[in-house]
């Protein structure tokens, strides 16, 4: 008999929940694995592998909003889907805790388990959403733990079964040589393929250079006798064989020029489907005891709180998922208690024909249409309608609690500022009171690798910069920043945790803004950065940042909810929005942020940002590194940093000695445990590790 460590009326409540409201009608097992010692924090755990295969009705109006939902409805007039999920859950479903975290792959991975959340006996569920299926998004026959997630959805039709098409784009960048070159979006291959071969029907151009204002420098058409849709090598020359995937050059590709290309395509995804599939799997596992046929739910009444959690990408698509309304079920009911949308600024790109949501924000990509921010606010530079992506849910009451959380690489690559601020940037927005923001100063893309060595020249500080992310965009000029998130994200995961299930609130919000005079214009000279010498003197630059373009997609486009039919490809750009950034100190280092242990004992300056090297990889030379940061460490003497013309002190000009320095760590850690952002635990092993550090050594 299950022993309740939460109310059983809640259980009773959970097991009766109206089956004919979870769209969800059968799922299959496919692997159940012993999850391994190392990631089950104590408590035996076991990953349970399937697919879930779902129907929507376009009637419904929670449905209603998936874009071309009524063109793939099969002879029934349902439209349905597959999707694949990995549930984590304790053997012994009586050492449940009943919080089930309800996971949103990126790009296809699933998160890496938490141990301490297994052993809180929390469940967690990964499930597909990304239906892009091109290359090595195709959805496999079966399911398995490792795997990677998919979402297998319909392609639009007419109603007289014809197909439907529209132009669409593809680009290739940073390649060179006589061999042939696919079309890649991030690390996949465009979705969608040309409905003829013949190159008359499609037009390529090369460019010279393209600003981060989108301005574009050089640009070439190339005679469709030219270049042919085909495969070659040194084996196959041009014109080689045909290939709808393949772009081939009768002279071959320039590193220096970038390429692309517009087509007709007749692959029209109803991508839309992966919001309401993502939604009701996650209902099926948290309220049905089995499916239509008898299969049970293997987390059957262990669930009754749900936090949906997604990084990067994953976290764009909550902060859409919330705003196109699906955290209200077909049944009217609120799906997930919180959601933690993690490094994540805009929207998913997703419900829109012909969109590419394994993208990223480089020129042309959707995502930063319509509000960011989370309460109705005029738009008056894009003249769009007062909207906020909390709009949906608080009229219809099924608002979640939020959090949200943020580094300075979502700042400067990722166009996060306009959340803030709005799009004229004149006032700090307010938040509702379901939403906590927390914003961790000076670091990348998801933190860094933490530690103290991996700030020192010699000790643990890598010499070579880290991959831009992005199509093949380059490397950076900089050594990669260490600032990590770890610590912080387990101090806001107990928070959210109590938030949830027993009511009891976060920390205050913190983050930069107008009001203390945190966040100013991003440009060297309103930063107060410093002048260092291993960057140019000018950087930032006023158009180093990459700001928010607003695009021209068209009529049948809303750029409110970024749905519809978008008619440019590629689209023009109307206007540059305004960005700011967070306020640096003199040694480069941001303000505002919560505390974190080595932003506030500093080994050198941790960027949000870098800077693009050349080398063979030559396109993006000098700009920005997209959304990687990097680190510019401290000289360890004063004689040393007088050589370099370093304005920033020494290591022992600031410590003294390796003592002085864990001293400054172990006060760091004293502030940020005593605000909340930091556990004991965490604050004693950082200060063991900063005695063991060659810092100062």
């Amino acid at each position: 008999m299950l022993r309740c460590r939460f109310p059983c009326a809640l259980l009773a409540l959970a097991l009766a929940a109206p089956l004919a409201h979870a769209r969800v009608t059968r799922i299959v097992i496919d692997e159940t694995l012993p999850l391994p010692a190392s990631e089950s924090g104590g408590v035996a755990s076991e990953r349970i592998a399937g697919r879930a295969f779902g129907e929507l009705d376009p009637a419904v109006s929670v449905n209603a909003i998936i874009n071309d939902l009524p063109l793939a409805r099969d002879a029934d007039g349902r439209v349905r889907y597959v999707a694949t999920f990995v549930i984590t859950r304790p053997v012994d479903l009586a050492r449940a805790s009943g919080l089930m975290w309800h996971e949103v792959p990126n790009r296809g991975l699933r998160r890496p388990n938490v141990p301490a959340e297994r052993a809180n006996g929390d469940i967690d569920l990964t499930s597909a959403w990304q239906g892009d299926n091109a290359g090595a998004t195709a959805v496999r026959a079966t399911a398995a733990v490792d795997q990677p997630h998919w979402l297998k959805l319909p392609i639009a039709h007419n109603g007289d079964g014809s197909p439907v098409t529209g132009e669409v784009f593809g680009r290739i960048v940073n390649r060179s040589g006589a061999d042939s070159q696919p079309l890649i979006v991030q690390t996949n291959p465009v979705p969608y393929r040309p409905v003829s071969l013949d190159t008359r029907a499609s037009r390529l151009v090369s460019r010279v250079a393209e600003s981060t204002r989108g301005e574009v420098i050089g640009e070439t058409a190339i005679a469709p006798g030219d270049w042919a849709w085909a495969r070659c090598d040194a084996s196959h020359p041009f014109p080689g064989t045909p290939d709808p995937t393949q772009i081939c050059l009768r002279n071959g590709f320039d590193a220096h020029r970038l390429y692309q290309v517009v087509f007709r395509s007749a692959d029209a995804y109803v991508l839309g489907v992966g919001f309401a599939a993502w939604r009701d799997v996650g209902v099926f596992f948290k309220t049905a005891r089995a499916d239509d046929a008898g299969t049970p739910n293997p987390v059957a009444g262990a669930v009754t709180h749900s936090i949906g959690r997604g990084v990067s990408q994953s976290g764009n698509f909550l902060r859409g998922w919330l705003h196109l309304g699906f955290n209200q079920d077909e049944a009217g009911r609120q799906v997930h208690d919180g959601l933690w949308p993690i490094i994540a600024g805009r929207r998913i790109a997703l419900n829109f024909r012909w969109a590419q949501p394994d993208g990223v924000l480089e020129l042309y990509q959707a995502g930063s249409e319509g509000p960011q921010w989370w309460l109705p606010q005029a738009d008056p530079v894009r003249g769009v309608a007062a909207a906020g992506l909390l709009d949906r849910c608080l009229a219809t009451r099924t608002c979640p609690k939020i959090i949200e959380h943020f580094g300075a690489a979502e700042v400067w690559a990722l166009k996060l500022t306009p959340e803030w601020v709005g799009t004229d940037a004149r006032a700090d927005l307010p938040l509702p009171p379901n939403v906590r923001r927390y914003y961790i100063a000076s670091s990348t893309h998801g933190g860094g690798a933490g530690g103290f060595d991996s700030s020192v020249p010699g000790a643990g500080l890598p010499t070579q910069g880290p991959t831009c992310p992005g199509n093949n965009y380059g490397t950076g000029l900089l050594p990669a920043n260490p600032m990590p998130h770890t610590e912080t994200v387990n101090a806001l995961r107990v928070h959210f945790r109590n938030w949830v299930m027993r009511g009891i609130e976060p920390p205050p919000s913190q983050w930069p803004t107008l009001a203390a005079g945190t966040l100013v214009p991003a440009h060297k000279l309103a930063l107060g950065f410093p002048s260092l010498p291993q960057l140019r003197p000018t950087v930032p630059e006023p158009d180093f940042i990459m700001p928010v373009l607003d695009y021209e997609w068209g009529e049948r486009f809303s750029a409110v909810d970024g749905s519809g039919i978008p008619a440019n490809a590629p689209p023009a750009i109307r206007q540059v929005l305004a960005m700011l950034a967070p306020k640096v100190d003199a040694d480069g280092n941001e303000l505002g942020g919560v505390p974190v242990v080595l932003r506030d004992a500093p080994l050198g300056t941790y960027l949000g940002w870098n800077v693009t090297a050349g080398g063979a990889r030559p396109f993006h030379q000098g700009q920005i590194c997209n959304y990687v940061g990097g680190m510019v460490p401290f000289a360890r003497t004063r004689a040393e940093r007088v050589a370099l013309a370093d304005p920033r002190l020494s290591l022992e000009e600031r410590y003294g000695t390796h003592e002085g320095y864990v001293e400054a760590v172990r006060k760091a850690a004293d502030r940020a445990m005593g605000a909340g952002f930091l556990l004991r635990e965490d604050a004693q092993r950082l200060v063991r590790e900063a005695e063991g550090s060659r810092v100062l050594r």
